[in-house]
């Protein structure tokens, strides 16, 4: 497909104005509209003929389908990037929307936990857009107060981390076979020594500087633990989400239009749980500073379901981005409205961040 400013500048403007009639009628009402009822909603006169021939010609060039015979057009999921590229207005937040926005993604003493901010936003945005509200976290950047380590059962041990600001987080991880519970504590007090109020990037360092006497100062099981431990906690997940919240994955269900599409969006939620392909996307979110928009096919995780996402980066003080927010949805989203209330909680989200 042609670039959305060479696809542009080859409509003339009654092409321009038939085809976003399409698509906003689209929007609005998901119906098709046929050239009789185009021809009255046109500016200027033009008789249902003559709109037909635009309409074939849009057609002709991937813009807008007929789904069935002796039907009016819809756009495709390319017409729809070429609107949202080319015509969407986006505009402000309204002031109702960024007061209901402020009173429901909010940090303050009765809820003090960087969980319980994200999942109220990831509900908010549910709420707001009757689709799936969706939160990814990047690994924390927090200092660590406190690690303990609890054994499971045989190689399993849970290491439960509580971090600066209050948050306490619980992760599986892998021990020799053979690893005794002093082991566990003798490596748990060795980290809490070393490295209390540090990041997990400082305390990695530290600990690899202290090589050699780590090897004199511990049991070799317990140091093999706290070396392994780090690497996996700080450097092979850096940049990986830790959590994947999405909320409201009913309201998609409700809007499904048969059991085809419902199967279909069972699979999405797998694979949104496995989370490879959302951890790309959050990548690609990096590279700019605002608002993602992703339609049904352009993406593998959402070409079978039909299904758009809209997300955007959040940051913390140092600017990095540390996580994303979104909503998942049919491809019919309101995108004018749905893409500044997804940036503008981003961005109230990172505020929130640099305050704690």
């Amino acid at each position: 497909m042609a670039k959305p400013t060479d696809l542009n500048a080859s409509l003339d403007e009654r092409s321009r104005d038939i085809f976003r009639l399409i698509v906003e009628g689209y929007l609005d009402e998901g119906e098709p509209l046929g050239s009789r009822t185009l021809s009255k909603m046109l500016p200027v006169s033009l008789s249902p003929a003559s709109v037909r021939n635009v309409m074939s010609d849009l057609e002709a060039l991937g813009l807008i389908y007929s789904p069935h015979v002796s039907a009016g057009r819809l756009p495709t999921e390319q017409g729809l990037r070429f609107f949202v590229d080319a015509f969407m207005d986006t505009g402000e937040v309204d002031e109702n929307e960024r007061k209901l926005i402020e009173s429901q993604v909010k940090r303050d003493n009765d809820s003090p936990s960087l969980d319980k901010l994200l999942t109220d936003a990831s509900q908010m945005l549910s709420g707001l857009s009757r689709g799936a509200g969706l939160v990814l976290t990047s690994k924390r950047e927090g200092v660590l107060k406190h690690i303990e380590f609890i054994r499971l059962e045989e190689g399993k041990a849970l290491a439960v981390l509580v971090w600066g600001n209050g948050d306490v987080e619980n992760r599986v991880v892998d021990i020799p076979a053979g690893t005794t519970t002093a082991q566990l504590s003798e490596a748990a007090n060795y980290l809490n020594h070393h490295a209390r109020d540090k990041s997990l990037g400082d305390a990695k360092r530290v600990i690899e500087e202290r090589r050699e006497a780590l090897k004199t100062e511990v049991d070799t099981v317990s140091a093999d633990l706290i070396e392994r431990g780090l690497a996996f906690w700080s450097g092979s997940e850096a940049g990986q989400p830790a959590q994947l919240i999405v909320r409201g994955r009913s309201n998609l269900i409700e809007r499904a239009q048969d059991q085809e599409q419902i199967d279909r969006l069972k699979l999405l939620f797998d694979e949104l749980e496995r989370k490879d392909e959302i951890i790309r996307m959050l990548d690609l979110t990096e590279s700019g500073s605002g608002v993602r928009i992703f339609i049904g096919s352009e993406n593998r995780l959402f070409s079978l379901s039909g299904s758009s996402l809209v997300v955007a980066p959040y940051r913390d003080a140092n600017r990095h981005v540390v996580g994303a927010i979104g909503i998942i949805g049919p491809t019919r989203l309101n995108y004018a409205r749905i893409v500044p209330v997804v940036d503008y909680t981003a961005q109230l989200i990172g505020k929130l961040i640099e305050k704690s």
